[in-house]
């Protein structure tokens, strides 16, 4: 692939990462849409992509998803929505990121792995920027919503470690998204009494679903065969950026400096992990 379209590519991918946390917190704070509304409309609206997507472009035949991996996937999702009833979307993106990245790499100590000096150094320095962020105080984001945030991060990190399985990476992602559809749907039912119309909510998230997620996902498949495995993980650092980027610009959100330390840290601390383990 030219390096120009695979910069473009993973530049489009990225900032799809980025804009459903921008979705999400738009849609759940200046729309009167419930979250249980939200995570159902996106994940059906995701599954409809995605499984268009895949029809059209063919692919390989293994990999179908399975029911372990799409609870993973509806339980990253749910948490995800609503811990962004009061959650800022630049805090929520770097919560469930630092979430991602210390979990998996938590597992792989877990199955034996051996970190270096500097990787541990890493390591506990993107553990106590996620701590320093969660600790109570005037600038700190809302304990409950952010613990919501957490477990979507590590529900995320379960779902990507299963992913690892094998098979058509964006077929396996349209078969789990089609397995949360039941779940969306019960889960809507279970709350129906609390769902609110909202038409520009129901927008961001068929947005959310359908472009940042179906079309994000697509994107990313397409790049990453071309990236190094160090290098992928590597400029998902750009995620919670981005986000913050767009927090600001586009929903009006302000940037305290525990989040900027928080920042520094646990993405300091992940960057340093991955580079190391390049070396």
């Amino acid at each position: 692939m030219p390096i120009v379209r695979l910069v473009i590519l993973t530049l489009l991918a990225l900032a799809a990462f980025a804009g459903n946390s921008l979705l999400c917190r738009a849609a759940l704070a200046h729309t009167q849409i419930d979250a249980a509304s939200f995570t159902t409309l996106r994940m059906l609206s995701g599954a409809l992509m995605l499984w268009m997507l895949v029809r059209l472009r063919g692919g390989t035949q293994q990999g179908q998803g399975n029911w372990r991996s799409a609870l993973a996937l509806f339980a990253y999702a749910v948490g995800f929505s609503f811990s962004y009833r009061q959650l800022p979307a630049a805090a929520g993106a770097l919560i469930l990121f630092g979430a991602v990245q210390t979990s998996m790499i938590g597992y792989g100590l877990w199955r034996g792995e051996r970190l270096r000096p500097t990787q541990l150094a890493g390591l506990l320095l993107a553990a106590a920027g996620l701590l320093g962020l969660l600790l109570p105080g005037l600038s700190a984001p809302p304990l409950p919503e952010a613990l919501l945030m957490l477990g979507a991060g590590i529900a995320w990190g379960v779902y990507s470690l299963r992913g690892k399985a094998g098979g058509d990476p964006l077929k396996v992602t349209a078969g789990n998204f089609l397995r949360t559809a039941p779940m969306a749907i019960l889960l809507s039912l279970i709350l129906l009494q609390d769902a609110r119309y909202d038409a520009s909510g129901y927008v961001y998230a068929l947005l959310s679903g359908a472009l940042a997620s179906g079309v994000g996902y697509a994107i990313w498949y397409t790049a990453l065969p071309f990236l190094k495995a160090t290098t992928a993980a590597t400029v998902q650092l750009s995620v919670p950026v981005i986000a913050a980027g767009g927090a600001i610009l586009l929903l009006g959100e302000s940037i305290t400096v525990r989040l900027i330390a928080a920042s520094l840290a646990i993405l300091g601390g992940i960057a340093l992990v991955l580079l190391t383990a390049r070396r």
